[in-house]
């Protein structure tokens, strides 16, 4: 027993010796080799038991600044001007005159006092198409845009589109810088996104945040809405300017804030790109944009007049009134029918009947179903061209 325990204290003091010679001589002998494994993920076991899967750490992203570097060079500041005339009281008064000259001509008691306003525009095209909004220009007699490198051009009016408040300006300069258009349909509540322009003419001005909403409606700003939220920072100034996402895409024209100082209190909407780039594409090609038409007068579906007149729909959309020999009433359309289907497409509010049926082709048949009490009708409508409307001040 002896015997063998003095060779096992042998062999541990051989063995500590060789350690001690191989650390000191050789030290990287001693490392551990790396492991090889498969790259899978383990499952990890939650306080509450459970087994979850933890997420590895995202992949680094494209810097917010390089998407900013890409799309600034293309947004500009639009500077609208016209000519308000103003009348008056004292322009028949000779001593007014004495002093302060005549203004105008012979008899004319009106006084022309310039106006200008201030906003953003987006160039899209190689060409000198830019987007902005409708009311940022609506009744100017002239229009410059200043683009972020110093150069200025007069701006001709393409037209525009107040339904939507888009309107496509063109200048006439070499070199231009364009942005690159995205895709709504990439667009996912929480993406962060930039907002570009010039508020409150301080210059051009970079806000980040994310997207807070998608399809805002019945907000009052325009017919046809279907909105961007975003709290980025959108202020006085930022209309018609641009939002982009993380790749610097184009994604929609910034175009309200909703606010009780004037400023931004985080809430503010953008037109989305794809009903932008419908609209300019229609003023380009054909002077205007053209949409679809019935001729109702629809509202929101409400759940207790559905209860009330027992209509077995919870969702759709009234209709209050028909215009008479317009293409709904020449289809049978009635006051108090129910729109739940429009070429397929299921309706769930008013918004989203107007945008469905602008989106049909003039001089078509569309099937559109209603409800009609407890009876379901399907409607062969003879899809008419929206008359243009009015612009109003």
């Amino acid at each position: 027993m002896r015997r063998i325990w003095l060779i096992f204290a042998q062999s541990v003091t051989v063995a500590v010796a060789v350690v001690f010679v191989l650390g000191t001589f050789k030290p990287g002998w001693l490392q551990q080799a790396p492991r090889m494994a498969w790259p899978q993920q383990e499952p990890t076991v939650a306080a509450s038991g459970v087994p979850v899967q933890i997420a590895d750490d995202p992949l680094p992203t494209q810097p917010l600044s390089v998407a900013a570097r890409k799309a600034a060079p293309a947004v500009v500041s639009v500077t609208a001007s016209k000519t308000n005339r103003v009348d008056n009281p004292h322009a028949e008064d000779p001593w007014y005159r004495y002093f302060f000259g005549q203004r105008g001509e012979e008899g004319d008691t009106a006084d022309t006092q310039p106006q200008v306003g201030l906003g953003s525009g987006v160039i899209v095209s190689t060409d000198g198409y830019l987007l902005t909004n409708n009311h940022v220009v609506d009744g100017a007699d002239a229009i410059q845009v200043q683009l972020s490198d110093g150069r200025t051009a007069k701006a001709r009016l393409v037209g525009t589109d107040p339904e939507s408040d888009i309107a496509v300006l063109k200048i006439d300069l070499e070199h231009l810088p364009v942005v690159s258009l995205g895709r709504i349909e990439n667009v996912a509540v929480g993406d962060a996104v930039l907002a570009i322009g010039n508020p409150f003419n301080v210059g051009q001005t970079v806000t980040s945040g994310i997207v807070s909403a998608l399809d805002r409606s019945g907000l009052g700003l325009s017919t046809f809405e279907n909105f961007i939220q975003t709290d980025a920072a959108i202020n006085p100034g930022n209309s018609g300017g641009a939002l982009i996402d993380v790749n610097g895409n184009l994604i929609g024209i910034n175009t309200a804030i909703y606010s009780r100082s004037g400023g931004s209190m985080g809430i503010g909407f953008a037109i989305p790109i794809d009903l932008a780039r419908q609209v300019m594409n229609g003023l380009v090609r054909d002077g205007q944009v053209t949409r679809g038409w019935i001729g109702v007068q629809p509202r929101d579906l409400d759940p207790e007049f559905a209860q009330n007149f027992k209509i077995p729909v919870s969702e759709g959309v009234l209709i209050t009134g028909v215009l008479q020999d317009g293409p709904a009433s020449q289809a049978g359309m009635k006051p108090g029918d129910v729109v739940v289907r429009i070429a397929g497409q299921p309706i769930h509010n008013t918004s989203q009947l107007l945008n469905v049926v602008a989106a049909l082709k003039p001089q078509t048949d569309a099937v559109i179903g209603v409800q009609r009490g407890q009876q379901a009708l399907d409607l062969k409508v003879h899809i008419a061209q929206r008359p243009k409307q009015q612009t109003q001040q």
